[in-house]
Protein backbone atom coordinates (compact mmCIF):
# COMPACT_ATOMS: atom_id res chain seq x y z
CA UNK A 1 0.00 0.00 0.00
CA UNK A 2 1.03 3.44 -0.71
CA UNK A 3 -0.01 7.00 0.22
CA UNK A 4 -1.89 7.09 -2.65
CA UNK A 5 -3.82 4.65 -1.47
CA UNK A 6 -5.18 6.26 1.45
CA UNK A 7 -8.90 8.00 0.92
CA UNK A 8 -9.06 11.16 3.03
CA UNK A 9 -12.55 11.54 2.43
CA UNK A 10 -12.83 8.09 3.85
CA UNK A 11 -10.49 9.13 6.86
CA UNK A 12 -13.16 12.03 7.91
CA UNK A 13 -15.94 9.21 7.72
CA UNK A 14 -13.86 7.69 10.49
CA UNK A 15 -13.38 10.70 12.43
CA UNK A 16 -17.06 11.00 12.56
CA UNK A 17 -17.43 7.61 13.62
CA UNK A 18 -15.29 7.70 16.05
CA UNK A 19 -16.59 10.89 17.59
CA UNK A 20 -19.71 9.07 17.70
CA UNK A 21 -17.81 5.88 19.62
CA UNK A 22 -16.19 8.00 22.61
CA UNK A 23 -19.01 10.39 23.33
CA UNK A 24 -22.05 7.27 23.07
CA UNK A 25 -20.26 3.95 23.16
CA UNK A 26 -22.62 3.57 19.55
CA UNK A 27 -22.38 4.04 15.95
CA UNK A 28 -18.77 2.91 15.00
CA UNK A 29 -19.74 0.07 12.83
CA UNK A 30 -23.38 1.24 12.39
CA UNK A 31 -22.21 3.97 10.71
CA UNK A 32 -19.04 2.58 8.82
CA UNK A 33 -19.71 -0.15 7.16
CA UNK A 34 -22.87 0.87 5.64
CA UNK A 35 -20.59 4.03 4.77
CA UNK A 36 -17.73 1.51 2.96
CA UNK A 37 -20.97 0.04 0.91
CA UNK A 38 -22.97 2.48 -0.22
CA UNK A 39 -20.52 5.72 -0.73
CA UNK A 40 -17.51 3.96 -1.16
CA UNK A 41 -18.43 0.85 -3.40
CA UNK A 42 -16.62 -1.00 -1.05
CA UNK A 43 -17.79 -4.63 -1.41
CA UNK A 44 -19.89 -5.65 1.94
CA UNK A 45 -17.50 -8.68 2.17
CA UNK A 46 -14.51 -6.43 2.39
CA UNK A 47 -16.69 -3.72 4.81
CA UNK A 48 -17.60 -6.04 6.98
CA UNK A 49 -13.63 -7.39 7.84
CA UNK A 50 -12.05 -4.12 7.31
CA UNK A 51 -14.24 -2.96 9.72
CA UNK A 52 -13.81 -5.37 11.90
CA UNK A 53 -9.97 -4.88 12.14
CA UNK A 54 -10.20 -1.32 12.30
CA UNK A 55 -12.32 -1.29 15.18
CA UNK A 56 -9.97 -3.67 16.95
CA UNK A 57 -7.35 -0.50 17.07
CA UNK A 58 -9.88 2.23 17.77
CA UNK A 59 -11.46 1.02 20.54
CA UNK A 60 -8.56 -0.21 23.04
CA UNK A 61 -8.22 3.64 22.34
CA UNK A 62 -11.72 4.80 23.67
CA UNK A 63 -11.48 2.32 26.37
CA UNK A 64 -8.08 3.51 27.79
CA UNK A 65 -9.40 6.95 28.07
CA UNK A 66 -12.45 5.11 30.50
CA UNK A 67 -9.73 3.17 32.44
CA UNK A 68 -8.18 6.07 32.79
CA UNK A 69 -10.73 7.54 34.78
CA UNK A 70 -12.31 4.93 36.55
CA UNK A 71 -15.28 4.09 34.27
CA UNK A 72 -14.97 0.42 33.77
CA UNK A 73 -17.30 -2.54 35.32
CA UNK A 74 -14.48 -5.09 34.94
CA UNK A 75 -17.02 -7.34 36.21
CA UNK A 76 -19.05 -6.99 33.58
CA UNK A 77 -16.30 -6.47 31.09
CA UNK A 78 -15.38 -10.06 32.11
CA UNK A 79 -19.14 -11.81 31.53
CA UNK A 80 -19.67 -10.23 28.60
CA UNK A 81 -16.16 -11.44 27.28
CA UNK A 82 -16.74 -14.79 28.14
CA UNK A 83 -19.73 -14.75 25.87
CA UNK A 84 -18.74 -12.24 22.92
CA UNK A 85 -14.95 -13.86 22.29
CA UNK A 86 -16.36 -17.52 21.03
CA UNK A 87 -19.46 -15.61 19.55
CA UNK A 88 -17.12 -13.73 17.26
CA UNK A 89 -15.22 -16.60 16.25
CA UNK A 90 -18.64 -18.29 15.79
CA UNK A 91 -20.09 -15.38 13.61
CA UNK A 92 -16.52 -15.02 11.20
CA UNK A 93 -16.81 -18.73 10.71
CA UNK A 94 -20.48 -17.80 9.42
CA UNK A 95 -19.45 -15.14 7.49
CA UNK A 96 -16.49 -17.57 5.96
CA UNK A 97 -19.24 -19.99 4.75
CA UNK A 98 -21.36 -17.60 3.10
CA UNK A 99 -18.71 -15.74 1.27
CA UNK A 100 -17.48 -18.48 -0.77
CA UNK A 101 -21.24 -18.92 -2.23
CA UNK A 102 -22.33 -17.06 -5.69
CA UNK A 103 -24.96 -14.80 -3.12
CA UNK A 104 -22.36 -13.64 -1.10
CA UNK A 105 -22.28 -9.92 -1.45
CA UNK A 106 -25.81 -9.77 -1.85
CA UNK A 107 -26.64 -12.12 1.46
CA UNK A 108 -23.95 -10.14 3.35
CA UNK A 109 -25.59 -6.57 2.62
CA UNK A 110 -29.21 -7.97 3.63
CA UNK A 111 -27.57 -9.07 6.50
CA UNK A 112 -25.94 -5.55 7.48
CA UNK A 113 -29.26 -4.34 6.52
CA UNK A 114 -31.66 -6.10 9.26
CA UNK A 115 -29.07 -5.81 12.27
CA UNK A 116 -28.91 -1.97 11.50
CA UNK A 117 -32.54 -1.94 11.84
CA UNK A 118 -32.55 -4.02 15.07
CA UNK A 119 -29.67 -1.50 16.06
CA UNK A 120 -32.12 1.44 15.33
CA UNK A 121 -34.32 -0.22 17.56
CA UNK A 122 -32.38 -0.89 20.43
CA UNK A 123 -31.52 2.86 20.27
CA UNK A 124 -35.22 3.74 20.38
CA UNK A 125 -35.50 1.46 23.23
CA UNK A 126 -32.52 3.36 24.85
CA UNK A 127 -34.42 6.55 25.39
CA UNK A 128 -37.21 5.09 26.95
CA UNK A 129 -34.68 2.69 29.02
CA UNK A 130 -32.47 6.12 30.01
CA UNK A 131 -35.90 7.64 31.36
CA UNK A 132 -36.45 5.15 33.51
CA UNK A 133 -32.90 4.39 34.90
CA UNK A 134 -32.98 8.34 35.81
CA UNK A 135 -36.16 8.56 37.73
CA UNK A 136 -34.73 5.02 39.47
CA UNK A 137 -31.48 6.26 40.75
CA UNK A 138 -30.73 7.30 43.98
CA UNK A 139 -27.53 7.51 46.17
CA UNK A 140 -28.53 4.36 48.29
CA UNK A 141 -28.16 1.78 45.84
CA UNK A 142 -25.03 0.51 44.13
CA UNK A 143 -24.59 2.68 40.44
CA UNK A 144 -21.07 1.79 39.44
CA UNK A 145 -18.05 -0.11 39.76
CA UNK A 146 -19.69 -2.15 42.53
CA UNK A 147 -22.96 -2.94 41.09
CA UNK A 148 -23.79 -7.23 41.18
CA UNK A 149 -22.94 -8.69 38.06
CA UNK A 150 -26.13 -10.84 36.37
CA UNK A 151 -23.96 -13.40 34.96
CA UNK A 152 -26.08 -15.47 32.85
CA UNK A 153 -28.18 -12.75 31.21
CA UNK A 154 -24.46 -10.92 30.44
CA UNK A 155 -22.98 -14.09 29.36
CA UNK A 156 -25.54 -14.37 26.97
CA UNK A 157 -25.12 -10.60 25.52
CA UNK A 158 -21.75 -11.22 24.79
CA UNK A 159 -22.18 -14.68 22.80
CA UNK A 160 -25.16 -12.89 20.57
CA UNK A 161 -24.04 -9.71 19.76
CA UNK A 162 -20.24 -11.58 19.44
CA UNK A 163 -22.01 -13.69 16.56
CA UNK A 164 -23.63 -10.50 14.93
CA UNK A 165 -20.28 -8.32 15.39
CA UNK A 166 -18.36 -11.65 13.45
CA UNK A 167 -21.14 -11.74 10.50
CA UNK A 168 -21.81 -8.09 10.17
CA UNK A 169 -19.34 -6.44 12.45
CA UNK A 170 -21.79 -4.35 13.70
CA UNK A 171 -23.46 -4.33 17.10
CA UNK A 172 -20.56 -4.29 19.44
CA UNK A 173 -21.78 -0.87 20.78
CA UNK A 174 -24.80 -0.23 19.86
CA UNK A 175 -26.96 -2.98 21.03
CA UNK A 176 -24.80 -3.79 24.15
CA UNK A 177 -25.31 0.03 25.30
CA UNK A 178 -29.21 -0.95 25.46
CA UNK A 179 -29.27 -3.94 26.65
CA UNK A 180 -26.93 -3.43 29.76
CA UNK A 181 -29.37 -0.58 30.57
CA UNK A 182 -32.04 -3.06 30.49
CA UNK A 183 -30.17 -5.45 33.08
CA UNK A 184 -28.59 -2.36 35.01
CA UNK A 185 -31.32 0.29 34.86
CA UNK A 186 -28.90 1.78 37.24
CA UNK A 187 -25.46 1.70 35.91
CA UNK A 188 -23.96 5.51 35.59
CA UNK A 189 -24.01 6.44 31.76
CA UNK A 190 -20.58 7.11 32.15
CA UNK A 191 -19.51 3.67 33.45
CA UNK A 192 -22.30 2.00 30.36
CA UNK A 193 -20.21 3.96 28.09
CA UNK A 194 -16.51 2.91 29.72
CA UNK A 195 -17.80 -0.53 30.40
CA UNK A 196 -19.12 -1.12 26.37
CA UNK A 197 -15.51 0.06 24.99
CA UNK A 198 -13.47 -2.10 27.14
CA UNK A 199 -15.40 -5.35 26.83
CA UNK A 200 -15.24 -4.27 22.80
CA UNK A 201 -11.36 -4.56 22.50
CA UNK A 202 -11.36 -8.69 23.42
CA UNK A 203 -14.21 -9.51 21.18
CA UNK A 204 -12.44 -7.42 18.33
CA UNK A 205 -9.12 -8.61 18.41
CA UNK A 206 -10.08 -12.04 18.32
CA UNK A 207 -12.97 -10.79 15.24
CA UNK A 208 -9.59 -9.05 13.21
CA UNK A 209 -7.65 -12.25 13.83
CA UNK A 210 -10.46 -14.29 12.41
CA UNK A 211 -11.31 -12.14 9.80
CA UNK A 212 -7.10 -11.82 8.67
CA UNK A 213 -7.70 -15.78 8.34
CA UNK A 214 -10.88 -16.14 6.89
CA UNK A 215 -12.39 -12.41 5.31
CA UNK A 216 -11.74 -10.18 2.89
CA UNK A 217 -9.46 -7.13 4.01
CA UNK A 218 -8.65 -4.45 2.25
CA UNK A 219 -5.54 -2.58 4.08
CA UNK A 220 -6.03 0.49 2.50
CA UNK A 221 -9.58 0.65 3.82
CA UNK A 222 -8.20 -0.20 7.33
CA UNK A 223 -5.63 2.48 7.30
CA UNK A 224 -7.95 5.11 6.13
CA UNK A 225 -10.51 4.78 8.80
CA UNK A 226 -7.58 4.22 11.15
CA UNK A 227 -6.58 7.61 9.94
CA UNK A 228 -9.40 9.59 11.41
CA UNK A 229 -11.15 6.83 13.84
CA UNK A 230 -8.46 6.72 16.46
CA UNK A 231 -7.88 10.85 16.74
CA UNK A 232 -12.10 10.97 16.99
CA UNK A 233 -12.16 8.55 19.50
CA UNK A 234 -9.94 9.57 21.73
CA UNK A 235 -11.39 12.79 21.49
CA UNK A 236 -15.31 11.85 21.67
CA UNK A 237 -14.34 9.61 25.13
CA UNK A 238 -12.70 13.12 26.63
CA UNK A 239 -15.87 15.11 25.34
CA UNK A 240 -17.97 12.44 27.09
CA UNK A 241 -17.75 13.28 30.73
CA UNK A 242 -18.92 16.74 29.59
CA UNK A 243 -21.76 15.95 26.82
CA UNK A 244 -24.23 13.72 26.74
CA UNK A 245 -24.22 12.95 23.10
CA UNK A 246 -28.33 13.25 22.82
CA UNK A 247 -28.28 14.83 19.96
CA UNK A 248 -26.11 12.27 18.22
CA UNK A 249 -27.62 9.56 19.09
CA UNK A 250 -31.06 11.16 17.58
CA UNK A 251 -29.07 11.72 14.10
CA UNK A 252 -27.56 8.45 14.49
CA UNK A 253 -31.19 6.67 14.71
CA UNK A 254 -32.27 8.66 11.54
CA UNK A 255 -28.91 7.48 9.63
CA UNK A 256 -29.49 4.03 10.15
CA UNK A 257 -33.24 4.03 9.09
CA UNK A 258 -32.33 5.56 6.16
CA UNK A 259 -29.00 3.56 4.94
CA UNK A 260 -30.79 0.06 6.75
CA UNK A 261 -33.86 0.34 3.86
CA UNK A 262 -31.47 1.37 1.32
CA UNK A 263 -29.32 -1.64 1.91
CA UNK A 264 -32.63 -3.66 1.66
CA UNK A 265 -33.70 -2.75 -1.43
CA UNK A 266 -35.57 0.12 -1.05
CA UNK A 267 -35.22 3.16 -3.60
CA UNK A 268 -32.69 6.11 -3.12
CA UNK A 269 -35.37 8.61 -3.44
CA UNK A 270 -37.38 7.19 -0.50
CA UNK A 271 -34.12 6.97 1.54
CA UNK A 272 -32.89 10.58 1.09
CA UNK A 273 -36.46 11.38 1.89
CA UNK A 274 -36.38 9.67 5.10
CA UNK A 275 -32.98 11.11 6.17
CA UNK A 276 -33.42 14.92 5.02
CA UNK A 277 -36.70 14.49 7.20
CA UNK A 278 -35.27 12.95 10.17
CA UNK A 279 -32.65 15.58 10.01
CA UNK A 280 -34.59 18.43 10.03
CA UNK A 281 -37.14 17.19 13.02
CA UNK A 282 -33.91 16.32 14.92
CA UNK A 283 -32.20 19.91 14.43
CA UNK A 284 -35.59 21.81 15.03
CA UNK A 285 -35.80 19.75 18.40
CA UNK A 286 -31.98 20.44 18.93
CA UNK A 287 -32.17 24.14 18.60
CA UNK A 288 -35.38 24.32 20.92
CA UNK A 289 -33.68 22.70 23.14
CA UNK A 290 -30.74 24.82 23.43
CA UNK A 291 -33.33 28.07 23.30
CA UNK A 292 -34.89 26.67 26.13
CA UNK A 293 -32.19 25.99 27.95
CA UNK A 294 -30.00 29.50 27.80
CA UNK A 295 -34.16 31.24 28.64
Amino acid sequence: MTFADIDLALSLGGLIAGLMVGLTGMGGAALVTPMLVLLFGVSPAAAVSSDVVASAFMKPVGAYVHIRHKTVHWGLVGWLSAGSVPGVLMGTVIFAKVLNTEEASETIRTWIGYVLLLALAAMLAKVWVSRRASSLRSEEVPQGRDMPVKRLPTLLLGLGVGILVGMTSVGSGSLVVTTLLLLYPLLRPSILVGTDLTQAVPMLVAGALAHAGFGDISVAVVVSLLIGQIPGVWIGARMSSRYDGKALRYLLMVVLAATALKLLGVSSLIAGMIAIVGVAIVSALFVRERIHARR
